[in-house]
């Protein structure tokens, strides 16, 4: 499904903030309240929005360490077998299969190195895994959500 222009730039007004009223909304994109909430439900029950949600820091959670595993996999291991096996892992917030020498990029919080190194042990530990490599992320620089950037 694609989005038109004016449900595009509802859904980024939800994506910077899923608060914001629908008359709030509609101001930004010149509809009424009324046809703003329409044009919402009709995107949810499309799939094209999935869901609302908080964005909360993780350094509030005490989740203060991250970093980017690659994966190496045995041969044959499919995506379905590296998704259940990192989906047991509350410390695994994304995952993604890639192109080049890696199979996948998992992105890990911890709330410390301790904590990282464990973790990063026991993914590397797991029967699909051949060899991990990873880095230490030291600065965000920049995070976007949700529906990405804004037209």
């Amino acid at each position: 499904m694609r989005l038109n222009d004016l449900d595009e730039r509802i859904v980024h007004a939800l994506a910077e903030d899923a608060r914001r009223s629908y008359a709030d909304i509609g101001e930004l994109v010149g509809l009424s309240a009324p046809a703003v909430k329409r044009r919402v439900d009709r995107l949810r029950a499309e799939g094209a929005i999935t869901g609302f949600t908080v964005r909360v820091d993780p350094m509030a959670l005490g989740w203060e360490t991250e970093g980017f595993i690659e994966l190496f996999c045995r041969h044959n291991t499919s995506p379905g077998d590296i998704r259940r096996g990192l989906s047991r892992y509350p410390e695994v917030v994304s995952a993604s299969t890639v192109t080049g020498d890696a199979d996948a990029v998992v992105q890990v919080f911890a709330s410390d190195m301790r904590h990282f190194e464990r973790v990063l042990e026991r993914i590397a530990g797991e029967p699909f895994v051949e060899r991990t490599k990873s880095v230490l992320v030291l600065s965000p620089l920049l995070r976007r959500f949700g529906a990405g950037a804004p037209t």
